[in-house]
């Protein structure tokens, strides 16, 4: 039992603390004479006593502090004082506790939350700027810390954009918007919402492979986890350094293929905070349940490791058993300090560990690789919404791909895997209508002694072929696609060839970023003579030729994998099946409207995309249930409203 005694004792001594988060994930902002207390759990989390919890509300409330705290695990508002109206939130909470379940109960010492004053507009989970009230000013002790107009966050918010918009280059806006992030982050989510056609090419493609290539001259602070090779044997007490407990979601990359930029080492960091990003604007989870993640074994890049600014490891890539060992410990660790349930995103591995990383944990926890899988659910979404278009079913057509790693093998099975499940053929016989080509020619099965194992089921019989032209005019395909992360290697010849072989050649150009794009809009249009399909990986504007405007999709992975793991999280699903990713797809290309596809567009607009998310949402964790992999019982009504009602919404809380 502990003592209250001991507690005032303790408080008294403990009140110049000036701020504090909650490591549960629940949110306080008190006065400095209006204190809290909380008991750390053994297993990483915290329980708030309830009795220090409603003395300290009833301090705050007495004093003129506040107490500012969110739902709890069972969804009823703990012990304070709360503008219920104005506790606007979101996100997916363990609304049946059963990640905490199973939490070991230690007790270790006690932790002090006090904030207000200079802390607060320091706090980038609280801080509004000059969004704070005057009634909130008084109460928090903000009197001339700030100046004394008040604005609203409709108002910050178009200052931030007019002063975004001053900025030429596009590295100056991503550092604008990730310092917006560190010291406003309701802002910083406002803005990427509502205006998400703008700014997605700012924080993500392809802005962030010119931020990860340059992130050590313009590191200020970090913003997630790095885990190296000198915290092995320690990653779990690293994870538990991380300030939320609550984490849901994790984006994971050890740099070695970010983009189609290479081996970036520890710099590859922008690449999960960037996605994660996306996570809360695009599918609503809340961003304390975000957790990005860099593992760093060392980098090949000799220009980096001579980089004097380079914040990364300074030694060549650990492989092998050195390798295998710390990924293993990683993942257990974040298995005991996050639950059965939290979903890990891989991003940017190469494909020699991709493969074997997704096929390995797969099994065992609840993972998910977007480049392969992402990637994968959105071209086939675009190829289905293609078909409209261009008439026919997927099994009607031939594909055909240059590059045959992650992106391409991934794209392939899933469109076998939708072709199979629509005419009920067999899987194998599926394949043999897609072809890729890599860096030595077409895959056949004269080569299959020489592929890696992720290519031999797509070495079908044919005699050699040498180049990509060669391949296009044997092969005839009515769809080709991009994945090889070469530049301009869809050219003029090969759009020519194509054109000759169909009336609407279907072209996916999907290398990131731009300058590795196989070919630009304006390349497809001009040398199909505006007979083409297209759709980038990176954004591209219209093109005009002979007086006809043409505008072309972007097949941005941000289309599939927010909704995705919304609808994984919501369900609590414990394993990604295929299904999952095919409902995803099927979900995201219904979305297409005919004027849309009057625009020569095969994706919804992005100014859709919280919408779109939800559908996607509902739709995979329909699947979750269907397939048994849910844990979230009941199952709700209906599963749209319910997604929609989980999404975090950034508007500004008032504090009382």
């Amino acid at each position: 039992m502990l003592s209250l005694q001991r507690s005032s004792t303790f408080l008294a001594r403990e009140q110049r603390l000036s701020s504090y988060r909650d490591r549960t994930g629940t949110y306080r902002s008190t006065s400095r004479r209006a204190v809290s207390v909380s008991v750390r759990s053994g297993g990483g989390g915290e329980r708030t006593t309830k009795a220090s919890a409603s003395a300290a509300s009833a301090a705050a409330a007495a004093r003129g502090g506040i107490v500012l705290e969110s739902s709890n695990t069972n969804g009823s508002v703990m012990d304070g004082v709360v503008d219920r109206k104005s506790a606007v939130g979101g996100g997916v909470q363990d609304a049946y506790g059963e990640d905490r379940a199973t939490e070991e109960k230690l007790v270790t010492p006690w932790s002090v939350t006090v904030a207000s004053g200079y802390s607060l507009l320091r706090d980038p989970h609280h801080n509004k700027g000059l969004g704070f009230t005057e009634k909130e000013r008084d109460a928090h002790y903000l009197r001339g810390l700030l100046p004394p107009v008040v604005a609203t966050q409709e108002l910050q918010e178009r200052k931030a954009m007019h002063n975004l918009r001053q900025y030429e280059v596009p590295l100056q806006r991503y550092m604008a918007m990730m310092d917006l992030q560190e010291t406003n982050e309701r802002l910083f989510y406002k803005l990427l919402i509502d205006h998400v056609e703008e700014l997605l090419p700012v924080v993500y493609t392809p802005t962030v492979g010119e931020a990860c290539q340059k992130y050590g001259s313009i590191f200020k602070r970090p913003q997630g986890l790095y885990i190296s090779l000198k915290e092995k044997g320690k990653i779990l007490e690293v994870l538990k350094n991380w300030p939320e407990k609550k984490v849901q979601v994790i984006v994971v990359t050890d740099g070695e293929r970010i983009l189609g930029l290479g081996d970036l080492g520890c710099q590859g960091m922008g690449i999960p905070v960037g996605k994660l990003s996306l996570y809360t604007a695009l599918g609503g989870l809340r961003p304390s349940a975000c957790l990005p993640i860099t593992i760093d074994v060392g980098t090949n890049n000799e220009q980096l490791l001579n980089d004097e600014f380079y914040i990364g490891l300074r030694q060549r890539r650990a492989r092998g058993q050195e390798y295998a060992e710390l990924l293993e410990e990683f993942m257990s660790a974040v298995k005991q300090n996050y639950g059965e349930k939290v979903l890990i995103q891989f991003e940017d591995f190469a494909n020699h560990n991709a493969f074997e990383l997704l096929e390995k944990y797969s099994k065992t926890h609840l993972v998910f690789n977007d480049d392969i899988q992402g990637t994968a659910s959105v071209v086939l979404a675009g190829i289905v919404a293609a078909l409209k278009l261009v008439g026919g079913s997927l099994a009607d057509h031939r594909f055909l791909f240059l590059g045959a790693g992650e992106a391409g093998t991934g794209i392939a099975e899933l469109i076998a895997l939708e072709m199979s499940k629509q005419t009920n053929a067999p899987l194998e016989e599926c394949r043999k209508k897609i072809w890729l080509v890599d860096s030595k020619g077409l895959i056949v099965s004269s080569r299959v002694e020489s592929l890696q194992h992720f290519k031999k089921p797509w070495a079908h019989e044919h005699e050699p072929v040498k180049t990509l032209l060669e391949a296009v005019q044997a092969i005839k395909p009515t769809v080709l696609i991009g994945s090889s992360g070469v530049g301009q290697t869809f050219t003029k010849e090969v759009i020519e060839t194509m054109t000759s072989l169909n009336e609407k050649p279907l072209i996916l150009s999907l290398s990131n970023p731009t300058s590795q794009s196989e070919c630009t809009a304006e390349q497809a249009y001009t040398w199909s003579k505006g007979r083409a399909i297209f759709a980038s990986g990176s954004p591209f504007g219209p093109v005009e030729i002979n007086g006809k405007t043409f505008l072309s999709g972007q097949a941005n992975n941000a289309y599939i994998f927010p909704g995705l793991g919304l609808g994984l999280i919501m369900s609590g699903a414990i394993r990604v099946h295929d299904d999952m990713l095919l409902a995803a797809s099927e979900a995201l290309a219904s979305q297409v409207a005919q004027e849309n596809f009057d625009a020569g567009l095969i994706y919804p607009p992005f100014t859709n995309i919280r919408k779109i998310s939800a559908k996607i949402a509902a739709k995979v964790a329909e699947k979750v249930y269907e397939l048994g992999l849910a844990s979230h019982l009941p199952r709700p009504e209906n599963l749209e409203k319910f997604a929609e009602s989980c999404m975090y919404t950034p508007i500004y809380r008032n504090y009382r």
